[in-house]
Protein backbone atom coordinates (compact mmCIF):
# COMPACT_ATOMS: atom_id res chain seq x y z
CA UNK A 1 0.00 0.00 0.00
CA UNK A 2 1.01 3.20 -1.01
CA UNK A 3 1.16 6.77 1.06
CA UNK A 4 -1.63 8.63 1.25
CA UNK A 5 -0.95 11.65 -0.31
CA UNK A 6 -1.18 11.35 -4.40
CA UNK A 7 0.33 14.76 -5.76
CA UNK A 8 -1.48 16.21 -8.68
CA UNK A 9 -0.20 15.16 -12.43
CA UNK A 10 3.28 16.65 -13.05
CA UNK A 11 3.44 18.06 -16.80
CA UNK A 12 2.52 15.04 -19.78
CA UNK A 13 5.59 13.22 -20.42
CA UNK A 14 7.00 12.80 -23.83
CA UNK A 15 6.25 9.83 -25.91
CA UNK A 16 8.11 6.81 -25.81
CA UNK A 17 11.67 5.98 -27.76
CA UNK A 18 10.73 4.79 -31.04
CA UNK A 19 11.12 1.50 -31.95
CA UNK A 20 14.97 0.10 -32.85
CA UNK A 21 15.59 0.27 -36.80
CA UNK A 22 15.09 -3.08 -38.43
CA UNK A 23 18.63 -5.50 -37.19
CA UNK A 24 19.24 -3.34 -34.48
CA UNK A 25 19.93 -4.93 -31.06
CA UNK A 26 16.56 -5.23 -29.47
CA UNK A 27 15.87 -2.57 -26.51
CA UNK A 28 15.47 -4.47 -23.33
CA UNK A 29 11.74 -5.05 -22.01
CA UNK A 30 10.28 -3.30 -18.49
CA UNK A 31 7.13 -4.59 -17.39
CA UNK A 32 4.71 -2.36 -14.87
CA UNK A 33 2.25 -3.96 -12.95
CA UNK A 34 0.21 -1.21 -11.60
CA UNK A 35 -2.79 -0.55 -10.11
CA UNK A 36 -4.79 0.85 -7.25
CA UNK A 37 -4.12 -0.35 -3.78
CA UNK A 38 -5.59 -3.25 -2.73
CA UNK A 39 -5.91 -4.71 -6.44
CA UNK A 40 -4.18 -7.70 -6.69
CA UNK A 41 -0.97 -6.85 -7.67
CA UNK A 42 1.57 -8.71 -5.10
CA UNK A 43 -0.13 -11.93 -5.79
CA UNK A 44 -0.17 -11.34 -9.58
CA UNK A 45 3.30 -10.34 -9.84
CA UNK A 46 4.94 -12.94 -7.82
CA UNK A 47 3.00 -15.47 -10.20
CA UNK A 48 4.44 -13.53 -12.66
CA UNK A 49 8.33 -13.43 -11.55
CA UNK A 50 7.66 -17.04 -10.71
CA UNK A 51 6.60 -18.18 -14.66
CA UNK A 52 9.52 -15.27 -16.36
CA UNK A 53 12.29 -16.02 -13.74
CA UNK A 54 12.40 -12.18 -12.91
CA UNK A 55 12.88 -10.57 -9.10
CA UNK A 56 9.86 -8.43 -8.14
CA UNK A 57 11.39 -4.22 -7.96
CA UNK A 58 8.80 -3.01 -5.52
CA UNK A 59 7.41 1.09 -6.49
CA UNK A 60 5.75 1.65 -3.08
CA UNK A 61 6.46 4.83 -1.30
CA UNK A 62 6.28 3.17 2.01
CA UNK A 63 7.12 -0.20 1.78
CA UNK A 64 10.62 1.47 1.39
CA UNK A 65 10.68 1.93 5.25
CA UNK A 66 11.95 -1.09 7.64
CA UNK A 67 9.37 -1.85 10.52
CA UNK A 68 6.48 -0.41 8.90
CA UNK A 69 4.84 -4.12 7.45
CA UNK A 70 1.18 -4.58 8.62
CA UNK A 71 0.65 -1.12 7.35
CA UNK A 72 2.24 -0.94 4.18
CA UNK A 73 1.02 -4.53 3.46
CA UNK A 74 4.16 -5.25 2.54
CA UNK A 75 5.13 -8.78 0.75
CA UNK A 76 5.05 -11.51 3.91
CA UNK A 77 8.57 -13.79 5.03
CA UNK A 78 6.87 -16.62 3.04
CA UNK A 79 6.11 -14.14 -0.14
CA UNK A 80 9.82 -12.75 -0.40
CA UNK A 81 11.10 -16.88 -0.24
CA UNK A 82 9.21 -17.71 -3.26
CA UNK A 83 11.16 -15.20 -5.53
CA UNK A 84 13.53 -12.08 -4.75
CA UNK A 85 12.06 -8.47 -3.82
CA UNK A 86 14.08 -5.73 -4.49
CA UNK A 87 13.69 -2.22 -3.32
CA UNK A 88 11.86 -3.00 0.16
CA UNK A 89 13.38 -2.17 3.66
CA UNK A 90 15.92 0.64 2.44
CA UNK A 91 15.65 3.18 5.37
CA UNK A 92 14.40 3.77 8.56
CA UNK A 93 10.95 5.88 8.98
CA UNK A 94 13.06 8.69 10.39
CA UNK A 95 15.55 8.77 7.24
CA UNK A 96 13.14 9.62 4.53
CA UNK A 97 14.39 8.97 0.90
CA UNK A 98 13.59 11.45 -1.78
CA UNK A 99 12.33 10.69 -5.72
CA UNK A 100 15.77 11.17 -6.72
CA UNK A 101 17.57 8.79 -3.99
CA UNK A 102 14.62 6.04 -4.92
CA UNK A 103 15.20 6.55 -9.07
CA UNK A 104 18.81 5.63 -8.47
CA UNK A 105 18.65 2.27 -6.59
CA UNK A 106 15.81 1.64 -8.75
CA UNK A 107 17.12 1.98 -12.30
CA UNK A 108 20.21 0.20 -10.62
CA UNK A 109 18.12 -2.36 -9.71
CA UNK A 110 16.12 -2.71 -13.02
CA UNK A 111 19.66 -2.31 -15.45
CA UNK A 112 20.98 -5.38 -12.81
CA UNK A 113 17.77 -7.51 -14.04
CA UNK A 114 18.01 -6.70 -17.82
CA UNK A 115 21.71 -7.51 -17.34
CA UNK A 116 20.29 -11.04 -16.11
CA UNK A 117 17.32 -11.71 -18.16
CA UNK A 118 16.98 -8.57 -20.54
CA UNK A 119 13.92 -7.81 -18.75
CA UNK A 120 12.71 -6.22 -15.00
CA UNK A 121 9.28 -6.59 -13.77
CA UNK A 122 8.24 -3.30 -11.98
CA UNK A 123 5.52 -3.53 -9.48
CA UNK A 124 3.30 -0.80 -7.33
CA UNK A 125 0.89 1.66 -7.12
CA UNK A 126 3.35 5.16 -6.10
CA UNK A 127 2.31 7.12 -9.00
CA UNK A 128 4.99 9.80 -8.72
CA UNK A 129 7.53 7.10 -8.34
CA UNK A 130 6.13 5.05 -10.98
CA UNK A 131 5.73 7.95 -13.65
CA UNK A 132 9.75 8.77 -12.81
CA UNK A 133 11.03 5.73 -13.63
CA UNK A 134 9.04 4.66 -16.88
CA UNK A 135 8.75 8.03 -18.18
CA UNK A 136 11.83 9.23 -16.97
CA UNK A 137 10.57 12.47 -15.02
CA UNK A 138 13.58 13.84 -13.59
CA UNK A 139 14.10 15.07 -10.33
CA UNK A 140 16.48 17.91 -9.09
CA UNK A 141 19.42 16.35 -8.28
CA UNK A 142 19.55 18.13 -4.37
CA UNK A 143 20.63 15.82 -1.75
CA UNK A 144 18.84 15.78 1.90
CA UNK A 145 19.54 18.85 3.92
CA UNK A 146 19.23 17.04 7.70
CA UNK A 147 19.41 20.78 9.08
CA UNK A 148 16.62 22.30 7.24
CA UNK A 149 14.34 19.04 7.67
CA UNK A 150 14.66 19.15 11.70
CA UNK A 151 14.15 23.15 11.08
CA UNK A 152 11.04 22.50 9.12
CA UNK A 153 9.80 19.81 11.16
CA UNK A 154 9.88 21.77 13.92
CA UNK A 155 7.87 24.37 12.58
CA UNK A 156 5.02 22.23 12.24
CA UNK A 157 3.61 20.99 8.15
CA UNK A 158 0.49 23.42 8.50
CA UNK A 159 2.70 26.54 8.50
CA UNK A 160 5.79 24.50 5.70
CA UNK A 161 3.02 23.84 3.01
CA UNK A 162 1.45 27.83 3.62
CA UNK A 163 5.41 28.89 2.85
CA UNK A 164 5.54 26.29 -0.08
CA UNK A 165 1.96 27.93 -1.32
CA UNK A 166 3.78 31.56 -1.03
CA UNK A 167 7.16 30.71 -2.99
CA UNK A 168 5.83 27.73 -5.06
CA UNK A 169 1.87 27.52 -5.68
CA UNK A 170 2.53 25.17 -8.58
CA UNK A 171 4.23 22.61 -6.27
CA UNK A 172 1.79 23.78 -3.39
CA UNK A 173 -1.41 22.94 -4.97
CA UNK A 174 0.20 19.26 -6.44
CA UNK A 175 0.74 18.46 -3.02
CA UNK A 176 -1.46 17.24 -0.41
CA UNK A 177 -1.16 19.41 2.67
CA UNK A 178 -0.76 16.81 5.40
CA UNK A 179 1.81 15.26 3.08
CA UNK A 180 4.81 16.94 5.54
CA UNK A 181 7.77 14.56 3.23
CA UNK A 182 6.60 15.98 -0.05
CA UNK A 183 6.58 19.21 1.37
CA UNK A 184 9.55 19.27 3.01
CA UNK A 185 11.13 18.02 0.05
CA UNK A 186 9.84 20.72 -2.17
CA UNK A 187 11.07 23.50 0.16
CA UNK A 188 14.50 21.56 0.54
CA UNK A 189 14.73 21.95 -2.88
CA UNK A 190 13.65 25.89 -2.90
CA UNK A 191 16.37 26.41 -0.27
CA UNK A 192 19.11 24.38 -2.21
CA UNK A 193 18.67 25.65 -5.35
CA UNK A 194 16.61 29.26 -5.31
CA UNK A 195 14.16 27.76 -7.68
CA UNK A 196 11.05 26.41 -7.15
CA UNK A 197 10.70 22.66 -7.22
CA UNK A 198 7.97 22.76 -10.01
CA UNK A 199 10.40 24.62 -12.37
CA UNK A 200 12.85 21.72 -12.38
CA UNK A 201 11.03 18.74 -13.14
CA UNK A 202 11.32 17.23 -16.63
CA UNK A 203 11.83 14.35 -18.19
CA UNK A 204 14.86 12.13 -19.81
CA UNK A 205 12.85 9.33 -21.36
CA UNK A 206 14.21 5.76 -20.34
CA UNK A 207 16.12 3.51 -23.65
CA UNK A 208 14.26 0.90 -22.65
CA UNK A 209 10.72 -0.29 -24.05
CA UNK A 210 7.97 -0.16 -21.58
CA UNK A 211 5.15 -2.60 -21.36
CA UNK A 212 2.47 -1.30 -18.55
CA UNK A 213 -0.11 -3.89 -17.09
CA UNK A 214 -3.26 -2.42 -14.99
CA UNK A 215 -5.17 -3.89 -12.61
CA UNK A 216 -8.39 -2.43 -11.61
CA UNK A 217 -11.10 -4.90 -10.58
CA UNK A 218 -14.49 -4.65 -9.84
CA UNK A 219 -14.91 -5.65 -6.34
CA UNK A 220 -12.31 -3.13 -5.19
CA UNK A 221 -14.35 -1.40 -1.97
CA UNK A 222 -14.66 -5.20 -0.96
CA UNK A 223 -11.42 -5.86 -1.13
CA UNK A 224 -10.13 -2.72 0.69
CA UNK A 225 -12.68 -3.84 3.52
CA UNK A 226 -11.37 -6.73 4.20
CA UNK A 227 -7.95 -5.72 3.53
CA UNK A 228 -8.33 -3.22 6.50
CA UNK A 229 -9.77 -5.64 8.73
CA UNK A 230 -6.91 -8.28 8.24
CA UNK A 231 -4.56 -5.38 8.75
CA UNK A 232 -5.70 -4.24 12.69
CA UNK A 233 -6.26 -8.19 13.34
CA UNK A 234 -2.69 -9.16 12.13
CA UNK A 235 -1.23 -6.28 14.36
CA UNK A 236 -1.60 -2.99 12.98
CA UNK A 237 -2.13 -1.35 16.32
CA UNK A 238 0.64 -2.80 18.04
CA UNK A 239 2.79 -2.62 15.10
CA UNK A 240 2.49 1.17 15.17
CA UNK A 241 2.89 1.55 18.98
CA UNK A 242 6.64 -0.29 18.66
CA UNK A 243 7.09 2.18 15.53
CA UNK A 244 5.66 5.46 18.19
CA UNK A 245 8.05 4.14 20.70
CA UNK A 246 11.19 4.12 18.79
CA UNK A 247 10.61 7.10 16.72
CA UNK A 248 7.97 9.72 18.00
CA UNK A 249 4.56 11.02 17.38
CA UNK A 250 5.98 13.24 14.83
CA UNK A 251 7.73 10.95 12.23
CA UNK A 252 5.97 11.97 8.90
CA UNK A 253 4.77 8.48 8.09
CA UNK A 254 3.34 7.89 10.97
CA UNK A 255 0.83 10.38 10.00
CA UNK A 256 -0.37 8.04 6.69
CA UNK A 257 -3.15 5.90 6.67
CA UNK A 258 -3.49 2.75 8.65
CA UNK A 259 -1.04 4.33 11.40
CA UNK A 260 -2.52 7.77 12.28
CA UNK A 261 -5.80 5.98 13.40
CA UNK A 262 -4.37 3.69 14.93
CA UNK A 263 -2.37 6.02 17.04
CA UNK A 264 -6.25 7.84 17.73
CA UNK A 265 -7.24 4.30 19.29
CA UNK A 266 -3.77 4.08 20.65
CA UNK A 267 -4.84 7.10 22.48
CA UNK A 268 -8.44 6.86 23.32
CA UNK A 269 -9.30 9.40 20.66
CA UNK A 270 -10.84 6.16 18.60
CA UNK A 271 -12.91 2.94 19.18
CA UNK A 272 -11.62 -0.13 17.70
CA UNK A 273 -14.53 0.26 15.07
CA UNK A 274 -14.39 4.18 14.44
CA UNK A 275 -10.74 3.25 13.99
CA UNK A 276 -11.31 0.37 11.22
CA UNK A 277 -14.23 2.48 9.27
CA UNK A 278 -11.61 5.33 9.28
CA UNK A 279 -8.81 3.94 7.52
CA UNK A 280 -11.16 1.90 5.17
CA UNK A 281 -12.27 5.51 4.11
CA UNK A 282 -9.50 6.75 3.57
CA UNK A 283 -7.90 4.00 1.29
CA UNK A 284 -11.11 3.98 -0.47
CA UNK A 285 -10.22 7.60 -1.21
CA UNK A 286 -6.60 7.36 -2.11
CA UNK A 287 -7.48 5.08 -4.63
CA UNK A 288 -9.18 7.14 -6.19
CA UNK A 289 -6.93 9.28 -6.79
CA UNK A 290 -4.67 6.48 -7.90
CA UNK A 291 -7.02 5.79 -10.37
CA UNK A 292 -7.55 9.18 -11.87
CA UNK A 293 -3.33 9.17 -11.97
CA UNK A 294 -3.20 5.84 -14.11
CA UNK A 295 -5.87 6.74 -16.57
CA UNK A 296 -4.44 10.82 -16.95
CA UNK A 297 -0.58 9.60 -16.79
CA UNK A 298 -0.23 6.00 -17.68
CA UNK A 299 -1.80 3.86 -21.12
CA UNK A 300 -1.69 0.28 -19.60
CA UNK A 301 -3.20 -2.78 -20.86
CA UNK A 302 -5.88 -3.33 -18.27
CA UNK A 303 -6.36 -7.00 -17.26
CA UNK A 304 -9.21 -9.37 -16.18
CA UNK A 305 -11.69 -7.07 -17.52
CA UNK A 306 -14.65 -8.25 -15.58
CA UNK A 307 -12.69 -10.87 -13.20
CA UNK A 308 -12.95 -10.56 -9.74
CA UNK A 309 -10.09 -12.59 -9.39
CA UNK A 310 -6.79 -10.22 -9.26
CA UNK A 311 -4.62 -13.38 -8.67
CA UNK A 312 -6.41 -15.84 -10.56
CA UNK A 313 -5.27 -17.91 -13.54
CA UNK A 314 -6.34 -16.40 -16.16
CA UNK A 315 -4.53 -12.62 -15.30
CA UNK A 316 -1.51 -14.47 -15.15
CA UNK A 317 -1.97 -16.40 -18.53
CA UNK A 318 -3.12 -12.62 -20.23
CA UNK A 319 0.05 -11.38 -18.05
CA UNK A 320 2.43 -14.09 -19.78
CA UNK A 321 1.06 -13.49 -23.44
CA UNK A 322 0.81 -9.97 -22.99
CA UNK A 323 4.81 -9.90 -22.02
CA UNK A 324 5.54 -12.69 -24.52
CA UNK A 325 4.34 -10.79 -27.65
CA UNK A 326 6.78 -8.07 -26.64
CA UNK A 327 9.09 -10.09 -26.06
CA UNK A 328 8.80 -11.68 -29.73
Amino acid sequence: MSAPSFPEPPPAAPAPAADPAPGAEPQPLTIALLGPTASGKTDLAIALAEALDLAVLSVDSRQLYRGMEVGTAKPSPAQRARVRHELLDLRDPDDPINLQEFTALANAAIAAEHRRRGVALLVGGSGLYLQALVAGLAPPAVPPQPALRAQLGALGQPICHGLLAQADPVAAARIAPADAVRTQRALEVLYATGRPLSSQQGYRPPSWRVLELGLNPPDLAKRIRLRTERMYAEGLVEETAALLERYGPHCPLLSTMGYAEAQHLLAGDLSRAAAIALTEQRTRQYAKRQRTWFRRRHNPVWLGQGSNDAAGGDLLQESLQLARQDLG
